[in-house]
């Protein structure tokens, strides 16, 4: 028997415009492009040359800059820049305080037995999940976004639209329009750019197929679109792992992968999944992986389904960052009632965490 795997394509474009314009940043995003570029063991003179450009619509105080030099990994142009922007910032209106929620009061976790036995529940689920579901078509609307980590490029990105269908258990995609406009005979993996699939039914078997030896332990309750969850945590480890290619280099890899499944607490329905890849080599271009696919009841002719509605990958290089955002939407089944007009919606309302 094959085991069930998860691949994933990645390729990544440089961007080599250079800004034009200097952004107008609050003092947290100041704060969040320094850690980053820390985080990234970005240049140091790079880092100077944009925050030289950056205008403030807040005050950035010298307390605030002392914290942030304290952490470590500040360098003195880096200093130098910050502290101008304290001078330059003086006479503008302070950051609004930081609003502390108050936590939730602490539910009690389910006995041994009851763990064991919902999650013997939710893998019943997860394994029988693509029986369950009719043969049928929907719209994949996915936006994808790179960053550079260094300042003087620029952002870019795009958006593609496609045609998905399942039947019998494998996903097929036709590509409609890229960024609005129609395409003809453009295939799925000719996209370029960062390409993934088997949302609809891989990653629950990529982590709930028994020849996986998949780790599982209940971590917490949680809430997710006002409903109680059973949220576990899981391990998988790379003989069973996630490959991943890296097309400039030709390298391929397989990494463990760990995360946290949100079970409905009433059906036992998977509905969000978070997962990532861990100890990936040092010397591997691809730094770091994650995935959420999230999951809402959704009608076919009459009939309910919990189906994919939102999935995000976050991807990063040395150079690069890299994030796709993908929502379904207008699911049908396939016949005489499968004719889809392409037609702008609007975005579902994101659930409460």
């Amino acid at each position: 028997m094959t085991k069930p795997r998860l691949f994933f394509a990645l390729f990544f474009v440089a961007a080599v415009a250079f800004a034009q314009t200097a952004a107008t940043l609050t003092v947290d995003q100041v704060l969040s492009f320094v850690s980053s570029q820390i985080k990234l063991k970005g240049d140091d003179k790079a880092t100077a040359d944009y925050l030289l450009k950056v205008k403030l619509s807040q005050r950035l105080d010298g307390r605030t800059v002392e914290e942030l030099q304290g952490k470590g990994g500040v360098g003195p142009r880096t200093l130098q820049a910050l502290h101008k922007l304290i001078d330059d910032s003086a006479l503008l209106p302070p950051p609004p305080p930081k609003v502390v929620v108050a936590p939730p009061p602490t539910i009690p976790p389910p006995s041994a037995a009851e763990q064991a036995s919902v999650l013997a529940e939710v893998k019943d689920y997860a394994l029988n999940y693509t029986k369950n579901l009719p043969n049928y078509i929907c719209v994949q609307t996915t936006k994808r976004h790179i960053q550079p980590t260094d300042p003087k490029y620029r952002a870019v990105g795009d958006e593609i639209q496609e045609l998905l269908g399942f039947a019998d258990g494998k996903e097929s995609y036709k590509v409609q329009m890229i960024n609005g406009a129609t395409v003809n005979l453009k295939k799925h993996e000719e996209l370029g750019g960062v390409v993934t699939s088997g949302e609809f039914g891989s990653m629950l078997q990529g982590i709930f197929d028994p020849l996986l030896e998949t780790e599982f332990k209940f971590e917490r309750w949680g809430t997710w679109d006002g409903r109680r969850m059973y949220v576990y945590s899981f391990k998988v480890p790379k003989e069973h792992g996630y490959s991943m290619y890296h097309g400039e280099s030709k390298r391929e890899y397989t990494s463990a992968y760990e995360g946290l499944v949100f079970a409905d607490a009433e059906t036992k329905a998977v509905i969000r999944i978070k997962m990532d890849c861990v100890g990936i080599p040092a010397d591997y271009p691809i730094k770091e992986v994650g995935l959420t696919l999230e999951y809402r009841t959704t009608k076919i002719s009459e009939n309910a389904y919990v189906l994919p509605y939102h999935f995000e990958l976050d991807s990063k290089e040395v150079n690069l960052v890299s994030k796709n955002e993908a929502d379904y939407k207008l699911y049908r089944k396939f016949g005489a009632e499968s004719s889809i007009i392409f037609e702008e919606e609007p975005a579902p309302d994101q659930p409460k965490k």
